[in-house]
């Protein structure tokens, strides 16, 4: 009977070491759970640097949506084929068509479209004259020789469809292009541009 009671005991006392040790580790992953979240950057760190996710799939061609990424305004751009056939009609009436100011653009972005993929335009929406914010006028007017950009009310710089600046106008340089990747076909990743396809 002696023997019984210590195996009761042993069993019981078993039973009591394992239960306060998964109530234990239950606790501490409880606790855990607030310290591990206080790692993850608050919104307010990542809208200062952290990259920005936009979804490209949905978009028309022709139509454009606006971001901000480290307080900066971003301009992502869906260019139709009739935008992307216009590009060389303005490069005689452009400072750098070229894309030659290196600081301007990541070299992937060094080219007549200034981007990733020709379809779609990426660059920061403030104007390199006095950091305004141009905006969209894509509308063709002949009588006017204008083949659609961006127009900066402010002091009237002009930027074609691939963010490159005319001559004659206070802006001295392109608009920015941020660096970016895709992500997928339809995610773009402004921000980063490693792995940039």
């Amino acid at each position: 009977m002696n023997d019984d009671a210590d195996r009761l005991d042993r069993d019981r006392r078993h039973f009591l070491t394992i239960a306060t040790a998964v109530t234990g580790l239950a606790g501490a992953g409880v606790a855990a759970i607030p310290f591990l979240s206080s790692l993850k950057p608050s919104a307010r760190a990542q809208a200062l640097g952290a990259p920005v996710e936009v979804p490209v799939g949905s978009m028309q061609p022709g139509e454009m949506v606006r971001v901000l990424w480290r307080g900066k305004l971003v301009f992502v751009l869906r260019r139709s084929e009739d935008m992307l056939d216009r590009l060389p009609d303005v490069v005689d009436q452009l400072r750098d068509p070229n894309s030659e100011v290196v600081e301007q653009q990541p070299q992937y972005a060094a080219n007549g479209f200034r981007s990733v993929r020709p379809e779609f335009l990426v660059v920061e929406g403030s104007c390199t004259h006095l950091g305004c914010a141009p905006i969209q006028d894509f509308e063709v007017r002949p009588s006017e020789n204008w083949e659609g950009g961006f127009f900066c009310p402010c002091h009237g710089s002009k930027f074609d469809l691939a963010g490159r600046v005319f001559k004659g106008v206070p802006a001295p340089t392109n608009l920015r292009v941020p660096p970016h990747r895709f992500v997928s076909d339809d995610l773009i990743l402004i921000g980063q541009d490693t792995g940039a396809a």
